[in-house]
């Protein structure tokens, strides 16, 4: 008999919802339940591509024994935090609070009032390795409940009331500025590992925003250890494990240092966020490695997350069959030698271990070894190679595929389509650009009310019922500056621009210039969710910050630029302290110091050849954070096209920054000149 998840669009909440256990979405009835009942509330925070989710909905949610206990003495509330981050922020803030650590599952015990007394992550069935069972756990909190009510009360408001005394403290809200930009450069430089490239030790996550960070740095100040830190870096992920050798994209983070060993899930936000690291370096190096990796990483995107709808799935689990009906971590993507020959024969199948890296001890578990692409003293031949890649891809195209989550989040969705569109400009692939359009336009349809109030989710063609937070908004207008840029279609800054009005009226602190993750008119929490630190993705505050500055730089508009400026008061702050956990936020601020530069390019048609190469050089600029306006002479499609004639009948560009313009040109070399440091 499915519970009440039944009827949810979420496919992590679907997952549960023929669960023994009698769950309750996150909802006012479910609390009002617990009230009339005297029982706890038991929150269970998790997302469908979770490994240790999975696990303890196996042992635990799945067990009728505890479902019953856990039925007869306590609220059941699921909640995915890929739909609710902020009730996910919230508690995870108290769990990390109280016990030091965080991660998912999160199993948090609450009040009827939804505040929070007792907090763990993973339960076992049974004690091991110091923990308590599940069982335990509930015998516990049930006990404290009955016998000890007025101590759970008196916890729970302690609780309450220092997460309310954690409001950040914002210093001055100025922005960072040269000093600040170096002492995070010599921050990163102590904690980067520079025989394996990243930085600190195991697990290692890949720092995107950190290398979008390095890189306009160096395109700045021309600071050479922060170029090769970047290059480095991704050329490291690149040839690891992390990295899927045959189908393009990357898992979520290497368990090891080496980048070997990948926990499997792929997220479409990593993958969006690394296809446009590796794009820009293209842009800044030339690196052949570079560009294969971004245009792998975008066709992965396209070929295996793109939903029926146009928009872009959240992820694929890490999970699959192994061939004999168990779910195993990992083996759709390992191979032992035997499963080598088994598809090439015994000469390819020798190529392929040497060329990627399979040994007979194997580098994963049960002797399998994860594909990477080790340095090679020999030369290889090329299209032996490739013939192996294909029928490797083919072979393992056959196995039980991942379990897919076609929940499409706006925010993520923003990151994808800004990938997409320069991915798709800078290597004139016009059908990863279509892509990116086509994502937009679903949110645009879909997301978006008439009041241009973005829904968090849609599923199948459903929009959820959740409100959008600060990083949908700010992401969703990311990609879609990004699309103004490289389409000159100027629907795309109006869209940013209804998108950034909500943020300034919603979002940002009128006094401070800090902003909040959820909207001032948003279901009231414990406490108002607030993080600036860029984890996984860029925070809503700093993605924020970047897509006002470009929307000022565009538009001219000072109250966004304003807000911009006062909300990187928190990166100088903790840009020389944490400079790891801010790297979006520094990224932003190399742009703000670099202008960031505007450019117009008019010609007298969109399609003709001199406008077309004038606008390639303008969107290939390396200068942080630049924006590039591109339309026919006398258009008001875009501001910054406004009063810009033809130089001599010609197509031309102009370039601006800090409100001084350089002479337009009509030569493409010294249009690039101009934009590269």
């Amino acid at each position: 008999m499915p519970n009440r998840l039944a009827q949810e669009t979420s496919p992590y909440l679907l997952q549960h919802a023929d669960n023994p256990v009698d769950w309750w979405p996150w909802s006012g009835e479910a609390f009002e339940e617990a009230r009339k009942s005297g029982k706890p509330v038991l929150l269970s925070v998790g997302y469908s591509s979770c490994h240790w989710c999975h696990v303890m909905a196996h042992e635990s949610f799945e067990d009728q024994e505890t479902a019953d206990y856990l039925n007869a003495h306590f609220v059941n509330i699921k909640v995915d935090r890929e739909e609710r981050p902020d009730v996910d922020a919230v508690y995870m803030e108290a769990v990390q609070a109280a016990t030091g650590q965080g991660g998912w599952p999160m199993t948090v015990f609450l009040t009827p009032d939804a505040e929070p007394f007792y907090f763990g992550t993973y339960f076992p069935p049974a004690p091991r390795h110091g923990m308590p069972s599940f069982r335990q756990v509930l015998e516990g909190v049930r006990g404290a409940w009955t016998d000890r009510r007025d101590e759970v009360a008196e916890v729970a408001e302690k609780i309450v009331r220092d997460l309310a005394g954690r409001e950040i403290s914002y210093g001055d809200a100025q922005a960072p500025g040269e000093e600040e930009l170096a002492g995070a450069l010599l921050g990163l430089t102590r904690e980067y590992d520079p025989q394996r490239g990243g930085f600190g030790g195991a697990p290692k996550f890949p720092p995107s925003m950190v290398v979008e960070f390095l890189l306009r740095h160096h395109a700045r100040t021309g600071a050479e250890g922060a170029l090769q830190m970047a290059a480095d870096t991704c050329e490291r992920m690149a040839r690891g494990g992390i990295y899927d050798q045959l189908g393009g994209g990357f898992a979520r983070y290497s368990v090891d240092r080496e980048w070997v060993v990948p926990h499997f899930e792929k997220m479409l936000y990593d993958n969006a966020l690394l296809c446009r690291v590796y794009a820009h370096l293209w842009r800044a190096t030339g690196s052949e490695l570079a560009r294969r990796v971004a245009l792998e990483t975008a066709d992965f995107m396209v070929r295996e997350l793109r939903t029926a709808e146009g928009g872009f799935a959240s992820a694929l689990d890490a999970d699959s069959d192994d061939g004999s009906g168990k779910h195993v971590e990992g083996a759709y993507y390992v191979w032992t030698p035997a499963q080598l020959v088994e598809v090439l024969g015994e000469e390819d199948a020798e190529l392929a271990a040497q060329y990627f890296g399979v040994t007979e001890e194997g580098t994963f578990e049960e002797g399998a070894s994860v594909l990477q692409l080790p340095q090679h003293e020999g030369v290889f031949d090329a299209e032996k190679v490739e013939s192996v890649k294909r029928r490797l891809l083919d072979a393992r195209a056959e196995r039980p595929a991942p379990g897919r989550d076609d929940k499409v989040v706006a925010a993520w969705n923003g990151l994808a389509i800004a990938a997409l569109a320069e991915t798709g400009a800078y290597f004139d692939r016009p059908d990863l650009v279509e892509a990116a359009v086509a994502a937009a336009d679903l949110l645009v349809r879909l997301h978006l009310d008439e009041h241009a109030r973005l829904a968090r989710t849609s599923k199948d063609g459903h929009v959820g019922a959740n409100a959008g937070v600060l990083e949908d908004y700010a992401d969703v207008a990311e990609g879609f500056l990004a699309l103004t840029s490289v389409t000159g279609e100027g629907v795309w800054l109006e869209f940013a621009g209804f998108l950034l009005d909500h943020v300034l009226a919603r979002f940002v602190d009128p006094e401070s210039g800090a902003l909040f993750d959820t909207a001032s008119d948003a279901e009231q929490l414990i406490r108002r969710p607030q993080d600036p630190t860029d984890n996984a993705v860029p925070s809503g505050w700093t993605a924020a910050a970047g897509a006002l500055l470009s929307y000022a730089a565009q538009t001219g508009a000072e109250p966004h630029r304003t807000s911009a400026e006062r909300a990187l008061g928190v990166v100088k702050a903790l840009g020389p302290r944490v400079p790891r956990f801010i790297g979006w936020g520094l990224a932003v601020a190399e742009a703000l110091l670099d202008g960031p530069r505007e450019v117009a390019v008019v010609g007298p048609a969109i399609n003709d050849a001199a406008t077309k190469a004038l606008h390639r050089a303008a969107l290939l600029g390396t200068a942080p954070g630049a924006v590039v306006a591109v339309g026919v002479v006398g258009s008001d499609e875009l501001p910054l096209l406004a009063d810009r004639p033809l130089v001599g009948g010609e197509p031309a560009a102009y370039v601006c920054r800090n409100f001084t313009c350089d002479a337009p040109t009509t030569e493409v070399e010294r249009l690039r000149s101009s934009l590269n440091g």
